[in-house]
């Protein structure tokens, strides 16, 4: 059964009375949660979790934010996203076995993280050192009994369907994101929702423009105000059954919650 939540970071709370009041606020009773601070010590794991059960508030998912990413500009996310960076890449393996640990034994069975930009050229040998090291952060999720879901985005949903296939991995999927292929030019949403639809574990509902500026970020905004078109997105859903949780996230705005509260009644309006 679909569940509908909010994407804890979206808010950036202090702590997790923060994140509590917010999410009651918009009207949700789900979370997927940024795992990053539990797993660095600044929001206790039991205490954490204990107030979000307390509240009603279920954890469908975590997120998982490697360190070393700088999202400034599309080149330098380019650059230092997901594996590809070689300066952190001991350090952020080692976290993602600290984070596959805690999911296991706090029983949160799905994480979501950018695998960082992948080659087009099944030839380059850049996309062959990520392959290397996706595998081995799979692994590290896998000998837990984890699932992981590559966010869209920062690939084309053909390229991404030949990692998939490559990988041939049973614990990995997506985490189809619509706004992520418009704000990295990466494709049609819609389209590529309907070919990556049978690996699809988790929606974000976020929206966005498209640049005027190849090169350049398009534009984050309020869900339904953007280039989605959303009455074919979830057209796409009924159609391919997708009875996954749908996520909302907004990274840009300064009236999150009352966004977000837009964001859920247009969600409810489409179901």
């Amino acid at each position: 059964m679909t569940s509908i939540g909010v994407c804890s970071w979206s808010l950036s709370p202090s702590n997790v009375q923060d994140l509590v009041r917010d999410v009651k606020a918009i009207g949700a009773d789900g979370v997927q949660l940024a795992l990053g601070p539990l797993v660095n010590g600044e929001w206790p794991v039991t205490e954490t979790l204990a107030a979000l059960r307390d509240a009603g508030i279920t954890v469908h998912s975590g997120m998982m934010a490697f360190n070393g990413e700088d999202y400034t500009t599309l080149e330098t996310v380019q650059h230092t996203g997901g594996v590809r960076l070689d300066s952190t890449w001991d350090e952020n393996l080692k976290f993602a076995h600290d984070i596959a640990v805690m999911c296991r034994a706090e029983g949160i069975g799905l994480v979501s993280f950018h695998a960082g930009f992948i080659p087009h050229d099944a030839n380059d040998p850049v996309r062959a050192l990520m392959m290397e090291r996706l595998r081995a952060v799979l692994d590290v999720f896998a000998r837990q009994a984890i699932r992981l879901a590559f966010e869209t985005g920062q690939e084309t949903a053909d390229t991404l369907l030949e990692v998939l296939d490559e990988l041939a991995m049973p614990n990995v999927g997506v985490n189809f994101d619509p706004a992520n292929m418009i704000l990295y030019g990466m494709g049609d949403p819609v389209e590529a929702l309907r070919k990556l639809a049978p690996h699809v574990w988790q929606i974000h509902i976020k929206d966005a423009t498209h640049t005027a500026v190849p090169g350049t970020w398009g534009a984050e905004v309020v869900v339904g105000t953007g280039d989605v078109d959303w009455d074919a997105f979830f057209g796409v859903i009924q159609e391919r059954r997708l009875g996954v949780d749908l996520m909302i996230e907004r990274e840009a705005g300064d009236s999150r919650v009352e966004d977000m509260k837009s964001a859920l009644a247009l969600i409810r309006a489409k179901q």
